[in-house]
C-alpha cells in the first residue's frame, strides 16, 4: 500500500503496528569492484556530495573495497564481488541498480543517467540472480519510470515497510513501481529537502528496530515526526556534521552489527554511539574514504541478497 501524506501514513500505522515478520538482515551481499572507478560528470549534476575537485586513487579504492568485503565476512556475511568496468564509473554503488526481495525476486532499477543505465544491462549480474539463484525478475522500464532502488527507497525489511524520498532520482511512476517490486505492506512517499538526491544518505532503518535520520534533509518536518513515532524511543536524530560525514548512510549488516564508513564512525557524537549501543547494536567503522569522493558511502556499496 502506497501512501503519500503524513495523515495517511499515521492512519496506516494506527491501524497496524507492522510487526517484525521476516528476516531483518541479508543472507549474503553482492558488490562491484572499483575497476573503472572515477568521478562521473553526469551524476555530479545533482549529487552535491561529490568532490569533483579531487583526484581518485584507484588502487587505494580497490584496497578499501576489499577491506569492506573482508569486514562483512568477519561478521558472517558471504560476499560476492563482480568486476567493475571503464564504461560504468559509478558501478561501485550497485544497490541503486539491482536489489532483491524476500520472495525470491530480483529488481532491476531505472537509473536517471546514461552511465548508470549501462549498469542495469549487465548480463552477468542478471544471470547470477535469474539463472544461478533462480530469482524472478522485476525490471523497471526506463521509458516508464525513474527509480534508483535502495538509494531512493529505504526499506525496513523486517516489517516489510518502505520509505521513499522524492528527488530527481525517482518519479511518481517509479515510486509505484518500487511499491509493487518490493511487495511492501506499507510504502510512505514524501519529499526530501532541496539538494538531496538519495534517501539512504539521510536515513537508515536498522534491523527493523531502530531508525537513523537527519531532520533537516526532509522537506516537511511532520514527515520526520511521523517516522520517529513509528520507531518510538528508537530514533537517532543525527546532526548536520554527522549527516555530511555519511552517518545516515549506515547499514545493519546483521541483526546486531551496524556498519558505518570510518568517516561517519569518527563523526558520530558520544551520545549517538551510546544510544545505538544501548539498543544492542555493535558499531563498526570501515575506511572507504577514497570511494566516498564519488558522493556515496558504505551502504551504497552493499547490495543485499535476501
Amino acid at each position: 500500500m502506497l501512501v503519500n501524506t503524513v495523515k495517511d501514513f499515521r492512519t496506516a500505522i494506527e491501524n497496524n503496528s507492522y510487526p517484525l515478520k521476516q528476516a531483518a538482515s541479508m543472507k549474503a551481499a553482492f558488490m562491484v569492484s572499483p575497476v573503472g572507478f572515477r568521478l562521473d560528470q553526469q551524476t555530479a549534476q545533482d549529487n552535491e556530495y561529490m568532490l569533483m575537485d579531487q583526484q581518485v586513487d584507484v588502487k587505494l579504492a580497490m584496497y578499501q573495497h576489499q577491506q569492506l568485503a573482508r569486514a562483512m565476512t568477519d561478521v558472517g556475511v558471504p560476499v560476492i564481488t563482480f568486476p567493475g568496468s571503464n564504461e560504468t564509473p559509478d558501478a561501485v554503488f550497485p544497490n541503486n541498480a539491482f536489489a532483491t526481495t524476500h520472495n525470491n525476486r530480483y529488481v532491476i532499477g531505472s537509473m536517471r543517467y546514461e552511465n548508470r543505465q549501462k549498469e542495469t544491462q549487465r548480463q552477468d549480474i542478471r544471470t547470477f540472480f535469474g539463472e544461478l539463484l533462480g530469482y524472478e525478475k522485476y525490471e523497471i522500464n526506463h521509458a516508464d519510470a525513474v527509480a534508483e532502488l535502495t538509494g531512493v527507497l529505504v526499506p525496513d525489511r523486517a516489517r516489510n515497510v518502505g520509505f521513499i524520498g522524492m528527488t530527481e532520482r525517482v518519479d511518481d511512476a517509479g515510486a509505484k513501481a518500487l511499491d509493487e517490486a518490493f511487495s511492501t505492506d506499507l510504502m510512505f512517499q514524501f519529499d526530501l529537502a532541496e539538494g538531496e538526491y538519495h534517501t539512504n544518505v539521510v536515513m537508515a532503518c536498522l534491523a527493523g528496530t531502530a531508525c537513523v535520520i537527519h531532520k533537516g534533509s526532509f522537506a516537511d518536518p511532520e514527515v520526520v515526526e511521523a517516522i520517529a513515532d513509528f520507531y518510538p524511543e528508537r530514533t537517532l536524530f543525527i546532526s548536520d556534521e554527522e549527516k555530511l560525514a555519511f552517518a545516515g548512510n549506515c547499514i545493519s549488516v546483521t541483526d546486531k552489527d551496524v556498519f558505518f564508513s570510518q568517516t561517519a564512525f569518527e563523526a558520530l557524537s558520544v551520545n549517538s554511539r551510546q544510544q545505538l549501543e544501548s539498543w544492542g547494536f555493535v558499531l563498526h567503522g570501515v575506511d572507504v574514504s577514497e570511494l566516498e569522493k564519488a558522493g556515496g558511502s558504505l551502504r551504497c556499496m552493499i547490495g543485499e541478497i535476501f
